[in-house]
């Protein structure tokens, strides 16, 4: 399906609108009083999840790259780091280093 400008535009107007609303939820209408303990334990685990997803379709997408030798090895470098320092900039760090030093590297 092919979407006309003015579709896309649309498109994104409405996607701004509704993630303005749900962020007004939030920091407009309870923003002044304190949130659940349970809601704080569920939001600490959203960058541990954002950032796989982001990065997932990379790595197990259906695109030219998939499977991709550097990418599968840049992720699994990323996480080892990750895990044995506990430090997500020190693992993100890595990751660029490696993807973008060997991709140099390899041309």
């Amino acid at each position: 399906m092919d979407a006309t400008p003015t579709q896309v535009w649309i498109i994104i107007g409405v996607l701004g609108v509704f993630t303005y609303l749900i962020r007004l939820s939030f920091m407009g209408l309870v923003g002044d009083r304190p949130l659940p303990e349970w809601l704080l334990r569920m939001l600490r685990y959203t960058p541990v999840a954002v950032l796989p997803a982001v990065v997932a379709p990379m790595l197990i997408g259906s695109g030219a790259h998939s499977g991709d030798p550097l990418r599968i090895g840049a992720a699994l470098a990323t996480l080892v780091v990750g895990l044995t320092t506990r430090n997500v900039l020190w693992a993100i760090a890595t990751g660029f280093g490696i993807f973008f030093g060997v991709g140099a590297l390899l041309g």
